[in-house]
């Protein structure tokens, strides 16, 4: 146990229950500050009773009603899921629609970082070439392929940062034509344009596949970024089928071939000064505790607001973990039309669960109820936050880009590999995830930097969490002082000049196309 003073942390005014700070809990018998003494032993992030509640009262956090008490709970008592029915999902109309007016932000100039312009205007923070695969059954060979490309090729190009190869389950066995199969092949299309990647687009086919080349990548695909002829060029496509390759070797020897034409492009690029406005953002939190929302989200959101009043472009994602304040960003909504598109996903998302005959009560896992969080209310409040106060600009749906600057709600699954296979397609160049039990996510594509909820995860993982925004439960920062801590280190990774520790170790997940359509 903490041999700390107590300390709790409530949320607002009108909550009450409030979460148990100290390292290790705090025993049965620890009078708190507000003199109510514990009647239970409470974990740490743990919300503890700041007074009686009668049984069917409302559990109050963030000022939101959380939960309803399924017995009494009396004050100092520990407050658990198992003590709560969780509250019905928030009707999908009657939302307040765009009425948020707050006080336009003023600009933030000066702060740039040094990164590559593309032929399409965008910008990438690394130097990639990325090998797209239409379907699974061509991964192993193109993971070989890849080895030797970092083994004999690489070497010879030092301006090239990796090679990558988008490898996915998708591509064949799938009803290729039902509607919402445009939902994975877009969102592959896109990835394929990540500005990371240059506009380099290289595609290893296996040749009889449902997801043929031209239908992943169809004429005027790729023709803002290829402008290096008044033509657009031919996809440049590697067919395992195709009857010249004798043998597997031979058809590593083409990919190798192909690659190294790719790679002598890529390697002629330098990075240039460019504004902060050129940062495309996605935040994302998973492992997510009850400090999430106290601390490391909190000054993600600070930041986001920096990062807007730069200019740059922020997506905030996870339909299951906004769903229940959708009546925060329909307000928050720059217009109706945006307002409108917010209830689109959230009526789309409603329905897509209601097929698999589950709910928004799935999204919470066993670490996330360990960690504090009581259910998917609770944890959507916390969720939010990260995407600070600015007016939401626009939406993009699953596997869309993101077109416009500012704060975009980019629609997505909470899984954390299809949220982020979705922020890359969306065309984000810098990731940033927090987390408050801690997960070793990371994305070979694009820098990812992580923040740590917690002092205690940010101590054990020293070598995994980038930021500590612990430190602003432990009372050593504020969410201000962590926000521009973050933000200055945003335009240190994006430059180059720093790597992050997912960097550092090469931490990779593999990306995950979200397929709402069938599996034939």
């Amino acid at each position: 146990m903490s041999t700390q003073a107590p300390l709790c942390i409530a949320m607002h005014p009108a909550d009450n229950v409030a979460i148990v700070a100290n390292d290790g809990g705090l025993p049965a018998g620890t009078r708190l500050p507000g003199g109510q003494v514990l009647v239970d032993k409470v974990p740490q992030a743990h919300k503890v009773a700041l007074e009686d509640i009668p049984e069917g009262g409302a559990v109050r956090r963030y000022n939101v009603v959380i939960g309803y008490a399924l017995k009494f709970i009396a004050a100092g008592s520990w407050v658990h899921e198992r003590l709560l029915q969780m509250p019905d999902a928030r009707a999908l109309d009657g939302l307040p629609i765009a009425t948020a007016k707050p006080t336009p932000m003023e600009p933030l100039a000066g702060y740039t970082f040094e990164g590559y312009r593309n032929a399409d205007g965008s910008v990438g923070t690394r130097n990639i070439l990325a090998i797209t695969q239409t379907v699974q059954c061509v991964a192993g060979v193109t993971d070989f392929a890849v080895q030797r490309i970092k083994a004999e090729l690489l070497p010879k190009y030092p301006n090239v940062d990796d090679v990558v190869a988008l490898e996915h389950g998708y591509g064949c066995g799938v009803a290729i034509d039902a509607p919402d199969a445009a939902v994975p092949i877009r969102t592959l299309r896109n990835i394929s344009l990540n500005p990371n990647f240059g506009g380099e687009v290289m595609v290893v086919s296996l040749g009889c596949e449902k997801l043929q080349p031209e239908r992943l990548m169809p004429p005027g695909a790729i023709a803002l970024v290829d402008q290096r002829t008044l033509q657009e060029a031919p996809l440049d496509v590697v067919c395992l089928q195709d009857e010249a390759h004798v043998g597997f070797m031979s058809m590593v020897d083409s990919i190798l071939r192909q690659a190294d034409e790719h790679l002598k492009r890529l390697n002629a690029r330098r990075r240039e000064t460019v504004p902060a406005s050129e940062l495309v953002v996605g935040v994302q939190c998973g492992g997510s505790d009850a400090f999430s929302g106290v601390t490391a989200n909190p000054a993600v959101g600070f930041c986001t607001d920096l990062l807007v009043r730069a200019g740059a472009t922020v997506m905030f994602s996870e339909v299951t973990e906004v769903r229940d304040g959708i009546d925060q960003l329909t307000a928050r909504a720059a217009t109706p039309e945006v307002a409108q598109a917010l209830i689109d996903q959230m009526v789309w998302y409603d329905a897509y669960l209601a097929r698999g005959r589950v709910d928004r009560s799935a999204n919470t896992t066993p670490g996330n109820k360990k960690g504090g969080l009581s259910n998917i209310v609770e944890k959507a409040m916390g969720s939010i936050v990260k995407s600070g106060s600015a007016p939401i600009a626009g939406v993009v749906a699953p596997g869309e880009k993101a077109v416009q600057k500012g704060l975009i709600y980019a629609a997505t699954p909470a899984s954390d590999f299809i949220c982020g296979t979705l922020q890359l397609a969306a065309g984000m160049n810098l990731h940033v995830f927090t987390t408050g039990r801690g997960t070793p996510y990371g994305l070979a594509q694009v820098p990812v930097i992580k923040v740590a909820t917690r002092s205690d995860l940010a101590r054990r993982w020293h070598d995994l969490m980038d930021v500590n925004a612990g430190r602003i439960a432990d009372g050593q920062a504020t969410i201000e002082e962590v926000g521009w801590e973050l933000f200055h280190l945003m335009l240190d990774v994006a430059s180059g000049r720093k790597k992050t520790w997912a960097e550092h170790w090469k931490l990779a997940n593999q990306l995950v196309l979200f397929n709402p359509a069938p599996v034939t």
